[in-house]
């Protein structure tokens, strides 16, 4: 199954419109480009929502968020949405100011998306920002373990059966889930948090996975997840072999994407669905 939805990534190439922060935005173009997809990056109201036209996806990521480009990425969204564009909303440091959580905020009461990426802290943070969330996430941890893990399912399962969106909820153990589904992935490498932007680039290409993928929304996002965390076990062994750096990982994660094959992702993804 999920050797399939990478290989219609390929066959495919949806271009996705990208608002995201400035610190990741090449990594973000890069890895859209490695897994068989196209980039274009746009963040002014002037423009956004004609290139949003023309795109098959959309990625809003808040990084580095100022007063310009708030309002472009809800016009984006919303032309998206008339389109039946898929949208993902990658949450980024949600809850470390009233900025960046009003903002998430605002454009979940304002978009319909598809996804929503993030970590524990900022999904926790979404919920607390008026989201209708009760019991299980006062208490959870901000990082999934074996122990929470029957929590952490619930949490993400209840924000999603709120948002319509599929939760992709990642850290050691990942969590993808939609208000019925949920699969646990555990692949994945402790590198992968020695270089910036390794979630900005899993929300871009998920975007790319869920506009080549229409109707398998939760499916989608399942294989985006076990390739970026698969391709960061290979990275993983090459550095390895070489003796190399973080700056290293950086390249060899990109060219894992790269040469990442559907049979490939079939035999080396690891997930259940729980």
């Amino acid at each position: 199954m999920l050797g399939k939805l990478l290989e219609n990534v390929r066959a495919k190439a949806p271009l996705i419109h990208n608002i995201t922060n400035y610190v990741t935005v090449n990594d973000c173009a890069n890895i859209l480009l490695a897994c068989g997809a196209s980039p274009i990056m746009a963040d002014d109201c002037g423009e956004v929502e004609e290139i949003t036209a023309l795109c098959d996806g959309l990625n809003i990521n808040i990084g580095t968020l100022n007063a310009r480009t708030i309002p472009a990425m809800e016009l984006a969204g919303r032309r998206a949405n008339a389109l039946g564009r898929p949208v993902l909303l990658d949450p980024v440091g949600a809850g470390a100011s009233a900025l960046r959580t009003g903002t998430a905020a605002s454009l979940l009461k304002t978009v319909r998306f598809a996804a929503i990426r993030g970590n524990v802290s900022e999904i926790k943070a979404l919920c607390g920002a008026g989201g209708a969330t009760k019991g299980v996430d006062a208490d959870l941890s901000d990082r999934v373990t074996e122990e929470n893990l029957d929590q952490a399912l619930a949490f993400a399962q209840a924000f999603s059966r709120e948002t319509g969106a599929v939760v992709v909820m990642t850290g050691a153990i990942d969590i993808v889930a939609d208000g019925r589904r949920a699969y646990l992935c555990r692949n994945g490498d402790p590198m992968m948090s020695r270089v910036t932007g390794t979630g900005c680039m899993l929300s871009a290409m998920t975007t790319a996975y869920l506009a080549a993928n229409p109707g398998q929304a939760l499916e989608a996002c399942l294989a985006a997840v076990c390739a970026m965390g698969l391709c960061g076990e290979i990275a993983r062994e090459r550095v390895r072999a070489a003796d190399g750096g973080n700056a290293r990982y950086r390249a060899e994660l990109l060219d894992a994407v790269y040469r990442l094959s559907g049979d490939a992702l079939e035999a080396g993804a690891q997930y259940q669905i729980s």
